[in-house]
């Protein structure tokens, strides 16, 4: 069976909202942004650089949208709020803008290179002086620090407007004062002073481009999310007045009928009206057999329809379609912290100030050295042009948008970058048996009733007390039930023990309601007035159910489960990780013996009730070890909850699902072991880029306070910085899960 993902609950918009924030340049931007949005009472904000966007949780009901927009124009910025119907429109407003940066560059250039270029016989020390005149190389140098460097002046007044610091502020006072000084030394006429027109054009050329580069780069780690959207075709064939017409897509309403033909992609979630097919959906569930649809059957936006003509009624459209939830939860995803970015924020609302600082101080000390003026100006916009807050800023969040959009593609849905963050650490997995280990499609083995019972009373019993339940087990016992043409009965206030069994009244054949029992061996052994001959340990290695009602022992019922093909292969794989692999499960000795003895567990527990799973799994974490938990029932979610990290299976539960950090579209354990394996990858990258955005400031502004570096030079490090945390990021797209 393929995997269900599709009902991962993502966030909806009445408690939650997404804003495209506009004019970010550093980290130290997006912390300001934060804290004026977390002003508000009832607002819990974080904001992403790498995804220049917000994601707000909503405590108070009297908060809008507008009021979020409103509070980040106050701190100088612009803002939108951010849907998938509105992603065409924000993705055309940063083309446009990647458009006028690109000719502003190209401006940039065109006026920089003259001074660049007469420079050369200084550079190589076969002349002196200048070969432009000053006051031309003040006419070309004029429109690049006022006109195109105007983007850097606005940033910075907005940032020292709402009482801080960015990095356009460094870019402001190290070129401006490179700048100024060479204006000086041009009207003054100041025998063998030089100017340094050249140093603050370059500055500002280079810093552009190095924008430039990095949005181009940044956009490409939006590439899962935008992979996803692309699976959904244009337009629709819509039933109209008996006649098929072709609509947009965005126009398809709920409740619409609907025709896909065969090798079409289906256009929103349906469910089948007539016809028969069969449909890939190997896009959503990584399944490569293609699944049979019937009248009832549902469909998914995205897959594609194989064989047959299907006339279907639209379930859900827009975002809320299968992929439109799976976007909103990747999204949702990469916009979120992990612990150590935050730490890093800390440090961003101190960077620029200290930074000042130490210009100040380079510029002061220079002088008191003797150097001259001149000397000291130089060396200080070097220390203010070199340092680099952005590189600080887009270390952590791009990683972790890649790592998170490169799961989604290889079916792993991360909730939040601390789910990520923290599987990188799990040395204990606490799995669940059925479902997880193995196919979760039981099926009836033996069936034994007690003496004077015969097989049909003790299956007309068992199906009608577990008729309700979606329980694997009571779902085999129904389909056994019909094959073997037994009538369901109806029963009556039934309630279910969970972990353990359930019970309500029966209706016999004689028109007598009598109270039944279903559950497992150790349920039933709770029942003190039963006697029977007949024990579950008579049986083989499989599960066991028994039924009784208030009078005498019904009997026992054996279903067998068959392992998942690579389950086998999946244990491996994490003892290779070192993590040990600890199973829990209701079911009883044998059969709990049985299933990992054939797949090389060593370490089990069966008959372990639900709430018991959760106290075990705290007890494995008390010595400090993190612990991970894979599981696919709703009787799994206390110890998912319980869990550092939770997986829940693709194919499992709505509720386990929303326990889980982790959703695996994929109802396989590989996939736990594919997700580990990209956590540690991502947060490899995570560390390499902070170590690099920390080891080049803590390098580059000591060489440049010494007077070691030329600002040209401070601004072409600068660029390169940042470019090159986002291109290591990039990197993790070549991820691919060991074999």
């Amino acid at each position: 069976m393929g995997a269900v993902p599709f009902r991962v609950n993502a966030p909806t918009a009445t408690g939650q909202f997404d804003l495209n924030i506009e004019g970010m340049t550093c980290a130290a931007c997006a912390t300001r942004v934060e804290k004026a949005l977390n002003k508000i009472t009832g607002v819990d904000a974080a904001v992403n650089l790498a995804t220049e966007r917000a994601h707000v949780r909503l405590t108070g009901s009297a908060i809008t949208a507008p009021d979020l927009i409103a509070a980040v124009e106050r701190a100088g910025y612009g803002a939108t709020l951010a849907t998938i119907a509105t992603r065409d429109l924000e993705r055309a407003r940063k083309a446009a803008l990647a458009s006028e940066d690109l000719t502003q560059f190209w401006w940039a250039l065109a006026f920089t290179v003259p001074l660049v270029v007469q420079m050369a016989p200084m550079l190589w020390g076969s002349g002196h002086g200048d070969l432009l005149p000053r006051w031309i190389q003040l006419a070309l140098a004029t429109p690049v620090q006022f006109w195109i460097g105007q983007r850097f002046f606005i940033g910075a007044w907005k940032a020292l407007r709402a009482g801080a610091a960015n990095m356009d502020v460094l870019v402001v006072l190290g070129t401006l004062s490179a700048y100024l000084l060479s204006v000086f030394v041009t009207i003054a006429s100041t025998p063998g002073a030089h100017v340094y027109f050249e140093s603050a054009t370059v500055v500002i050329t280079l810093v552009l481009l190095g924008k430039i580069l990095e949005s181009r780069a940044r956009a490409r780690t939006n590439s899962a999310v935008d992979a996803l959207l692309r699976l959904r075709p244009a337009m629709a064939h819509v039933l109209r007045d008996g006649a098929v017409v072709d609509i947009k897509i965005d126009d398809v309403v709920q409740g619409d009928r609907l025709q896909v033909r065969p090798g079409e992609a289906i256009p929103v979630d349906a469910e089948v009206l007539s016809g028969q097919s069969s449909v890939d959906e190997a896009m959503l569930t990584g399944e490569s057999v293609p699944v049979g649809k019937l009248p009832g059957s549902g469909l998914f936006a995205g897959t594609i329809n194989q064989d047959g003509v299907l006339e279907c009624r639209a379930t859900g459209v827009g975002a809320d379609t299968a992929v439109g939830r799976i976007v909103r939860m990747v999204e949702a995803a990469q916009g979120s912290k992990a612990a150590v970015q935050k730490q890093v924020d800390r440090v961003a609302t101190v960077f620029v100030p200290v930074i000042v600082v130490i210009a100040g101080l380079t510029l002061i000390g220079w002088w008191l050295a003797g150097a001259g003026m001149e000397v000291a100006i130089v060396n200080a916009c070097a220390v203010l042009v070199i340092s680099c807050p952005c590189a600080l800023g887009l270390a952590t969040p791009t990683a972790l948008m890649v790592g998170i959009g490169r799961g989604a593609e290889r079916g792993i849905l991360i909730k939040d970058a601390n789910a990520l963050e923290l599987a990188e650490r799990v040395r204990i997995l606490v799995v669940d048996k059925t479902g997880t280990l193995t196919e979760g499609r039981p099926s009836v083995t033996r069936v034994i009733a007690a003496p004077g019972v015969t097989e049909r009373e003790l299956l007309v019993a068992a199906v009608a007390i577990g008729q309700g339940s979606e329980h694997p087990l009571s779902r085999a016992m129904a389909r056994h039930a019909a094959e073997q043409g037994v009538p369901i009965q109806p029963a009556s206030g039934v309630r279910a023990i969970a972990g353990q069994g359930v019970h309500g009244i029966v209706m016999g054949g004689d028109g007598l309601g009598r109270r039944t029992w279903l559950g497992s061996p150790a349920f039933i052994r709770t029942l003190q007035h039963l006697g029977s001959e007949i024990r579950p340990n008579d049986f083989s290695s499989g599960s066991v159910v028994g039924v009784a009602d208030e009078a005498r022992m019904l009997g026992w019922i054996e279903l067998a489960d068959a392992l998942r093909p690579t389950t086998q292969t999946a244990i491996a794989r994490l003892r290779r990780l070192d993590i040990e692999v600890v199973m829990l499960t209701g079911d009883r000795p044998g059969a709990a013996q049985a299933i990992a003895r054939a797949v090389g567990i060593t370490r089990f527990e069966s008959e372990v009730m639900p709430a018991d799973k959760a106290a075990r799994v705290a007890a494995l974490k008390e010595g400090g070890v993190q612990v991970a938990m894979a599981g696919d029932g709703v009787n799994d979610a206390p110890a998912l909850a319980a869990a550092d990290v939770s997986f829940a299976m693709g194919a499992g539960s709505d509720v386990a699902i929303q326990s889980a950090g982790v959703t695996l579209m994929r109802a396989d354990i590989n996939g736990v072991a594919d997700a580990i394996e990209l956590s540690r990858a991502t947060m490899r990258k995570v560390w390499q880029n902070l170590a690099f955005a920390f080891g080049y400031n803590v390098l580059a502004i000591p060489v440049a306070a010494l007077g070691l570096l030329n600002p040209a030079l401070a601004g072409a490090a600068m660029a390169l910085s940042s470019l090159s945390v986002v291109g290591n990021a990039l990197l993790l797209r070549r991820w691919r899960p060991a074999a």
